[in-house]
């Protein structure tokens, strides 16, 4: 189990990034990532429940016990919003063919709603126009870019303190009217639980490089604990956070403290979540990490459109012979040697999604296409069914790039 820690500063100066290992899921540690601290809160109770938003879906569900959602990732489409409006029309389409319970209740962003700073200014262009269709409600927590405020070259100087824009479309007191398409949403904070029948999914952010908290603070660590030892062992429990822990891209890799975090979490609680979601990475990519008896699936979903071409998409690191790992892979890292984590799948050249399906037996993980060329066709390209006990159930045997083996 790792704890929180830093790395030592090295005695020679380094004058490149150190590349990770083939096959290592997460990255160097940072001594002194950046952090800028989201505002004040006093609302004491960062827990919404799915009935204060939707109250007719949260009762179908009382009764069907059936829950259905969507989640995307890195979606701003501020390149262009084809991607992202392609994205959003497949749920679309989703919500309006399925029946009853099996209609999804709601999207999760899991962060990087715009970019690349987060500011309001463009909330119009990047999230309301693209969404303007889809008929369910869209909660989010925020990522890197959500909070970011450093200009890059190209950028102008932001005018708004760290997470304002997230804030005012996510976090109101009561709904707003800031589109014609959709209300702001009312969040309690950056941080909150969703509280859903069958579901309790705790949102956590991440920063902007990948901490929960500041050096030397542990407000956020804290309330994790807290709402882990406090979750209702009758539902699912699912940690959503935009830099995911474990992740084999050539270009971010996992994230060493959100690991630390999570894990130092359930040491203190003795409570495993039953699936952790990520976004930041601009594929797809799904692991299993085994501890204490438990099968945990990590799941990255950061095709929501901001990557709109294929150049654009975040690859694996390949192998001595050139080819990225095959399912069922165990990773290795120098950093956590007793990590027990297999790598499942990767789609690193289409855009898409994730829809949820929650009952009282299990919870249902499938993966979908929305191809840069042709139309989508539904087809579910991976799959993981993990139990209430917290063991997997079905894994979907599948290939590296997106489709089924058959």
């Amino acid at each position: 189990m790792r704890t929180l820690t830093t790395i030592p500063t090295p005695n020679a100066p380094r004058f490149s990034k150190p590349r990770r290992h083939y096959l290592d899921p997460l990255a160097t540690p940072k001594n002194n990532p950046r952090f800028e601290k989201p505002p004040m809160t006093n609302n004491v109770n960062l827990i919404l429940p799915l009935r204060a938003i939707i109250p007719d879906v949260a009762a179908q569900v009382d009764t069907a016990k059936r829950l259905v959602f969507h989640v995307i990732g890195d979606s701003g489409g501020i390149h262009g919003d084809e991607t992202q409006v392609a994205v959003a029309e497949a749920m679309e389409a989703q919500v309006n063919a399925a029946q009853d319970a099996d209609k999804p209740a709601f999207c999760y962003h899991v962060g990087d709603v715009i970019y690349f700073n987060g500011q309001s200014e463009f909330y119009n262009a990047q999230f309301y126009d693209p969404y303007k269709f889809y008929p369910p409600p869209i909660f989010a927590i925020p990522g890197n870019h959500d909070g970011d405020t450093s200009v890059r070259p190209g950028d102008t100087p932001d005018t708004e303190p760290t997470l304002t824009g997230f804030i005012n479309n996510f976090c109101t007191a009561r709904p707003g009217n800031l589109s014609p398409y959709r209300p702001t949403m009312t969040q309690p904070y950056v941080y909150w639980v969703l509280d859903a029948p069958l579901v309790q999914i705790i949102g956590l952010y991440s920063n902007v490089e990948g901490t929960l908290d500041g050096r030397g603070t542990y407000e956020q660590q804290q309330w994790l604990e807290q709402q882990l030892a406090a979750a209702d062992r009758n539902r699912f429990i699912v940690i959503a956070v935009h830099h995911p822990p474990y992740s084999l891209d050539s270009s971010h890799g996992g994230s060493p403290d959100i690991a630390a975090a999570i894990d130092q979490a359930i040491a203190q609680t003795k409570v495993v979540p039953h699936a952790v979601l990520s976004g930041h990475v601009h594929n797809y990519q799904r692991f299993t990490r085994t501890f204490d008896n438990r099968q945990i699936p990590h799941v990255i979903e950061g095709r929501g459109g901001y990557a709109n071409s294929l150049r654009a998409m975040h690859r694996i690191q390949k192998g001595p012979d050139g080819n990225v790992p095959d399912p069922g892979t165990a990773t290795r890292s120098d950093t956590d040697p007793e990590l027990d984590l297999v790598f499942n799948h990767v789609e690193q050249t289409n855009p898409g999604f994730v829809r949820v399906t929650v009952d009282p037996e299990q919870l249902l993980i499938e993966a979908f296409n929305v191809p840069f060329v042709g139309e989508f066709d539904g087809r579910v390209i991976d799959s993981v069914a993990v139990g209430i006990d917290g063991r997997i159930a079905s894994g979907g045997s599948t290939t590296p790039g997106g489709s089924r083996r058959h």
